[in-house]
């Protein structure tokens, strides 16, 4: 039987328009992608995810099925993830990669309707480390010059820091044109992870489960970042994905699976 997917939209507080594609059957599951991507992003996992849950797959501001605004700030993008959470009768799932755990975790404390949170490495402190200056002004000559492929790539490589292998893995999949479509978002993105801030007060209430995912084989100043969020996050888990990097979804499909479903569905 085929999936029935549809587009869902709603507007944001400060008129924005966000969408997303749904589909599958369940309790909502809210997917915020990463900086480069959009809702594309989740198509290896989105059948092992549709058998349990009404999965949401957003397209944050600025690309795909969303709108954009003259000025940008990641504050708005909390502000459009809890219009999108808010937006289901029941409580949401939500989970965030990279950027877009930042992203879910702060508009988690905008909302009464998250039912529970997976970060996979993302929202805790940055580090130097996560903004090597000389690769991310590199990326930025390309862009403007709309070498977006080439920049994706050094990006990926450079910034991320995901091996060759794996780059060349993501330029062979389909979502690789959301994310030259969405190159341009790369600067203004960079430009809030160099002023965000993770408060670790701010969460000192916090009651609903969090699991935060990390790959076995990360760089450390990840790992750091997970053991911030877990010491400031109460109740929080740790998730470790042996033999994974930053792109457990594309490649170790069922392992990520087996961490979200698992952790989902015992709730």
């Amino acid at each position: 039987m085929s999936v029935v997917r549809t587009i869902q939209k709603v507007v944001s507080k400060d008129g924005t328009t966000i969408g997303w594609e749904q589909s599958g059957e369940g309790p909502p599951l809210v997917l915020v992608h990463g900086g480069t991507a959009d809702h594309t992003r989740w198509s290896p996992v989105l059948p092992g995810l549709e058998e349990h849950f009404t999965v949401a797959a957003v397209d944050r501001r600025g690309r795909g099925l969303s709108g954009d605004a003259v000025e940008y700030s990641i504050e708005r993008e909390y502000e459009d993830l809890a219009a999108v959470v808010d937006s289901f009768e029941e409580p949401a799932h939500l989970l965030g990669h990279s950027f877009g755990a930042a992203v879910a975790l702060n508009a988690a404390l905008l909302t009464n309707n998250v039912g529970s949170l997976i970060l996979y490495e993302g929202g805790g402190p940055t580090e130097p480390e996560m903004l090597p200056r000389e690769a991310i002004a590199r990326v930025e000559a390309l862009i403007e010059q709309d070498k977006r492929d080439e920049a994706l790539v050094i990006f990926m490589r450079d910034v991320v820091g995901l091996p060759a292998a794996q780059v060349e893995l993501l330029r062979s999949l389909p979502a690789w044109q959301g994310r030259i479509a969405a190159a341009h978002t790369i600067t203004r993105e960079m430009r809030q992870v160099e002023s965000y801030r993770f408060d670790p007060q701010r969460f000192r209430g916090w009651t609903r489960p969090t699991l935060l995912l990390q790959g076995g084989d990360s760089p450390q100043y990840e790992v750091r970042g997970i053991e911030a969020l877990l010491a400031a996050i109460p109740g929080s888990k740790v998730a470790v994905m042996p033999g994974q990097g930053h792109a457990a979804m594309d490649t170790g499909t069922q392992i990520f699976l087996r961490e979200v479903n698992g952790f989902l569905l015992a709730r």
